[in-house]
């Protein structure tokens, strides 16, 4: 197949990859906005729900998982612990690993957390259909599998 885009047509400000940045960056404004009667931000939500939907986990892998570097994950995390939302867990088999996991409170407050980010979601796809969403999900799949 043909190359979709064309240096000499290329129009960035339209281009696939700035619309995901700029939808993506929305929906992030947007979730703080959501997320701020709780105190937590749209980049420590994302951290909660990793450690809602997996296990504890270390800060290594919750950098992979969100492209932040260990610095600011290290920073990012001693934020939720001060919050009361997370803690830091020696292995009992390697007293070096640590791992990552909620509170009872972290535990507690991400089901609200979660359904106002559905909330959220739920706004910026007014309008779509589900067979819309299942399209978009299954094409940003297929870029992913590209990447």
């Amino acid at each position: 197949m043909p190359p979709i885009y064309d240096p000499a047509r290329f129009d960035p400000y339209h281009s696939v990859g700035r619309l995901m940045t700029r939808v993506k960056s929305e929906m992030m404004n947007a979730l703080d906005r959501e997320l701020a009667p709780f105190g937590v931000s749209a980049a420590q939500y994302v951290v909660l729900v990793r450690l809602t939907y997996g296990r504890s986990e270390s800060a290594s892998a919750l950098c992979e998982g969100v492209s932040y570097d260990p610095g600011a994950m290290t920073r990012m995390i001693d934020r939720l612990e001060a919050k009361g939302l997370v803690r830091r867990v020696r292995t009992p088999s390697d007293r070096r690993r640590v791992l990552i996991e909620l509170t009872d409170e972290g535990r507690a407050i991400c089901p609200e957390l979660i359904a106002r980010a559905v909330g959220v979601l739920n706004r910026f796809l007014d309008g779509f259909t589900q067979d819309d969403v299942a399209k978009l999900e299954a094409l940003l799949e297929r870029m992913l599998a590209n990447a």
